[in-house]
């Protein structure tokens, strides 16, 4: 095969897949909708500093303001737009999301692909470890991991934690929401790779490459991290949602991003204070969490659904 039939081939490979997609999107309306709304979310983010609010100005005289024609989601308590602290929170809220997710992934690819790979006493000890992760609460643990960095980070610090507590400072306390999500978040990840690496370090292709002489570098490299892509993604699916509304729970008790940095959790424990009162203050920051974690899950569940055969033929015989 010559190069350009090679080029050709990948083509057609390309535009078969996305004929592919193409179609399961319009065969899942709800996941059209979904994406949609998500992109509209990643473009209120991107866009917030074209806004025609600061989401930090203050204006007192306009303080608890419902929503209006200057400001369509009302003003918070101390007369900051409320739609501009949405973008900036939705901002926070995604980089989160992707920051974490890429530490966790990678952390779980490497933990669940040496334990799978090595086998015997490093397999065991590995697994013993990620099981007594799991047996502790996800949530109480990130609460304490984040109160953990945020008091050695917050203030004063000397020596090597010096450069990360300036990195903390600069960016709001979002450092120490990604530390703490993002060595949390991992273990799922790692036991869904173990058990794909564990299932293809014993094909006949991955042999044949090791009585070849191929390291084993070579072998993870080129023939089982390929091979675990799909299940990478479908990890990536419970990492996202859980890091967003983890991040909304470290914000909405405090040990999450620092003021005066907006958060939907935070905005979520204001508008908690004056609910009676100001029920926009609540409503509009629970809508936008809710909404973005519904889209989340529809379009996790229709990747598990497009990347798991198992998954789509047994939906397919139970219809």
């Amino acid at each position: 095969m010559t190069a350009l039939d090679a080029v050709s081939s990948d083509r057609i490979g390309l535009a078969h897949g996305l004929r592919r997609l193409g179609a399961f999107v319009r065969r899942n309306p709800g996941l059209a909708v979904s994406l949609a709304f998500l992109l509209a979310v990643f473009l209120f983010a991107l866009l917030s500093p074209f806004l025609p609010h600061d989401a930090y100005r203050q204006n007192v005289l306009a303080r608890n303001a419902g929503p209006s024609l200057k400001n369509w989601l009302g003003t918070d308590e101390l007369g900051r737009d409320v739609l501009a602290r949405l973008a900036v929170g939705a901002r926070v809220s995604l980089t989160v999301a992707i920051a974490s997710t890429v530490i966790a992934v990678a952390i779980g690819v490497l933990v669940g692909t040496i334990a799978a790979y090595a086998g015997g006493f490093i397999d065991n000890v590995i697994m013993r470890f990620v099981d007594s992760m799991y047996a502790f609460p996800d949530t109480l643990f990130a609460i304490l991991f984040a109160a953990l960095v945020k008091g050695q980070l917050g203030g004063e610090a000397s020596g090597l934690l010096a450069p990360l507590a300036e990195a903390y400072r600069l960016s709001g306390g979002l450092l120490g929401v990604l530390l703490t999500l993002g060595l949390t978040g991992w273990v799922t990840t790692s036991r869904l790779v173990r058990a794909q690496v564990l299932s293809l370090k014993h094909a006949e292709y991955v042999l044949a490459c090791r009585l070849a002489g191929a390291s084993d570098s070579f072998i993870i490299r080129k023939h089982l991290l390929p091979n675990t892509v799909p299940v990478i993604l479908i990890a990536v699916t419970f990492v996202v949602p859980n890091a967003i509304l983890l991040e909304a729970g470290l914000s909405f008790i405090g040990v999450g991003v620092d003021p005066p940095t907006p958060s939907w959790g935070t905005m979520i424990a204001t508008g908690a204070q004056s609910l009676q009162s100001y029920p926009h203050l609540l409503v509009f920051p629970a809508l936008a969490i809710g909404l973005t974690l519904l889209a989340l899950n529809v379009v996790g569940d229709a990747l598990r659904d497009l990347l798991d055969p198992a998954v789509s033929a047994s939906r397919g015989a139970a219809t």
